[in-house]
């Protein structure tokens, strides 16, 4: 099967449908927020925003997960810009992504619903901009989030068994 990257803006549900689905498919999960390096952490918590030098070591250690993981994990990762996926596909080429996609409203609902969370409507607006869908080249399918995580889950395993058909 090889490695999975779940992707998509935040409060698309990456943790949470990458929790699942690697459970549905018996293989690890991995956050990629969990392996920011301490400086990003402090960065962000002051507010402001990662540069792709900032975000470069960071992509380097989701790729080496990835790598080791070869035969098989899944990571959630914002993963927004063709280059960022690219750097990652440097680690595992055929890298697979399944890009999590709805409305901003729809997004915001989602990110309404999330105890302890907020995020300004301003920042949300932002990765919207930053996003850069999938390419024809690029190894991957996309989901409409706007429905439960299980029937998301379904709906990667079902394309992925019509492809190894």
């Amino acid at each position: 099967m090889g490695p999975l990257v779940v992707m998509g803006v935040s409060g698309s549900g990456k943790s949470t449908v990458g929790a699942a689905l690697a459970q549905r498919l018996r293989v690890p999960f991995e956050d990629a927020d969990d392996l920011h390096p301490s400086a990003n952490i402090a960065k962000m918590s002051r507010g402001e925003a990662l540069t792709d030098e900032d975000r470069y070591p960071w992509l380097e250690l989701v790729g080496d997960w990835l790598a080791v993981h070869e035969d098989g994990g899944v990571m959630s990762c914002s993963a927004l810009r063709r280059k960022y996926r690219d750097q990652l596909r440097s680690h595992v080429p055929g890298l697979r992504f399944l890009l999590l996609e709805g409305t901003q409203e729809v997004i915001a609902r989602r990110q309404a619903s999330r105890p302890g969370h907020f995020m300004p409507a301003s920042l949300l607006t932002s990765q919207f901009a930053t996003l850069e869908p999938l390419a024809p080249d690029e190894d991957g399918i996309v989901v409409d989030v706007d429905q439960s995580v299980d029937q998301i889950v379904q709906g990667y395993v079902e394309a992925l068994h019509a492809e190894s058909g």
